[in-house]
């Protein structure tokens, strides 16, 4: 099936699930979950402490995503209104020359061993590359099973870092998790070659944890935006302007980088990842040498608008609360993803769908339209209106350009009487 679904947004929740399920293989049971909410308080109660409930947001569906030929319906958990849509709008249009194509370096991730009270930090570093071997084979005994699938410890890097309380050596564990976000396994790694390495430097270890600047674990997107398809020249021109805005400046950039990850940590909850991880990997990779936005833009010879991203994406597909969350194992499901390679290249496209749908909007009506529209929603249902009702007020408000909620409120009650 296609996963372009013209008004989509105009149907019932059932009759919207009905065509995922559809699309997806989706079993009875699993239907159920989804719309009764498939967290029960036994497994939330063994996934954290002090469980008191559980804490409900919306998933959505972004339609019309066709990534390196591959339709996809992508899940997103998210509050903001207007995101889901913005995505899908997005994907629509880069549809028109052929979607999304995607490039990934691997699943490898770096963990820190930090080396303190040397004299010699220098001999020291030259003493952990001259054990390499040794530290690898020590890491590799950990997990066997990551071994025989093809993973496990690579390499070892050493630096030495000067702090404010002195000269440092930071030994890297460069690790292939394969399919997992991985700070399991390379913790586990870190910890176990942890002695050795103050054994052979005479140092003391303190820290022994994974870096969430996977910059060895990238995921790239890049689409191109016909200038017919997305409002002509100047549109292509606003967008330009927007993102060298953005390029030079970094108070935009923030919000700018922002808007990218509204797409990409609403797939990671969705999925059961660890979003606060991707969200410091991306931010932390768009300060290396001063922070930048992580898409760029260019105008091809044709005056079509081109995007790419380039991000790290420290995600699995097995593990965590990926096998714990029965919505999460659903979402996956609906994705219809079998490995953290194709995961991180989804969530790629995605953020850059994300970010082309925001500055599209600032360079065309402004950013505010469109979310103010779905807030009045969200003060209609706070006002007490339900049904019809919803979409009555809505429509006043927007036509008086009064989204407040005591407007809504007002509406309500002059619509009741």
């Amino acid at each position: 099936m296609s996963s372009r679904i013209p008004g989509f947004y105009k149907l019932s929740i059932e009759e919207r699930l009905k065509k995922v399920a559809e699309f997806s293989g989706l079993s009875d049971d699993e239907i159920r979950a989804v719309l009764n909410q498939g967290l029960p308080l036994d497994v939330a109660d063994r996934m954290i402490e002090n469980v008191i409930g559980t804490f409900e947001m919306p998933l959505g569906i972004a339609t019309n995503f066709l990534i390196d030929g591959k339709d996809y319906l992508i899940p997103m958990v998210i509050e903001e209104p207007s995101v889901v849509a913005a995505a899908s709008n997005a994907a629509r249009m880069a549809r028109e020359s052929g979607g999304f194509t995607t490039d990934y370096t691997g699943s490898v991730m770096i963990g820190q061993i930090q080396v303190t009270k040397l004299a010699d930090p220098v001999s020291a570093k030259f003493e952990v590359l001259r054990h390499r071997d040794e530290i690898i084979e020590k890491a590799n005994e950990c997990d066997p099973m990551l071994v025989n699938l093809g993973g496990g410890c690579k390499d070892v890097e050493v630096r030495v870092v000067d702090t404010i309380m002195g000269k440092m050596l930071i030994v890297h564990l460069v690790v292939d998790v394969k399919d997992a976000m991985g700070a399991n396994a390379v913790n586990t790694m870190c910890e176990k070659v942890a002695p050795f390495v103050e054994r052979i430097t005479g140092g003391r270890v303190y820290l022994r944890i994974i870096s969430n600047l996977a910059s060895y674990r990238l995921a790239r997107a890049k689409a191109v935006f016909d200038k017919d398809v997305i409002g002509g020249e100047e549109v292509v021109e606003g967008i330009m302007l927007a993102y060298a805005f953005a390029a030079a400046d970094p108070y935009r950039c923030a919000t700018h980088n922002k808007g990218i990850m509204n797409g990409i940590s609403a797939l990671m909850i969705a999925t059961g990842n660890d979003f606060r991880a991707v969200e410091a990997g991306a931010h932390s990779y768009a300060s290396l040498g001063g922070y930048k936005p992580l898409t760029t833009y260019e105008v091809d010879r044709k005056g079509n608008l081109v995007g790419t991203i380039e991000v790290p994406m420290a995600v699995g597909v097995i593990g965590g609360a990926t096998k714990v969350n029965p919505l999460a194992k659903i979402s996956l499901k609906i994705l219809g993803v079998k490995t953290a390679e194709e995961l991180a290249r989804v969530a790629a496209a995605l953020g850059l769908a994300q970010n082309f749908a925001a500055l599209r909007a600032l360079a065309t009506e402004g950013i505010q339209r469109g979310h103010m529209e779905l807030h009045a929603r969200n003060l209609a249902i706070m006002a007490g209106a339900s049904g019809e009702e919803v979409d009555k007020v809505v429509e006043v408000m927007v036509r008086e350009g009064k989204i407040r909620l005591d407007y809504a409120k007002e509406v309500l009650e002059g619509l009741r009487s």
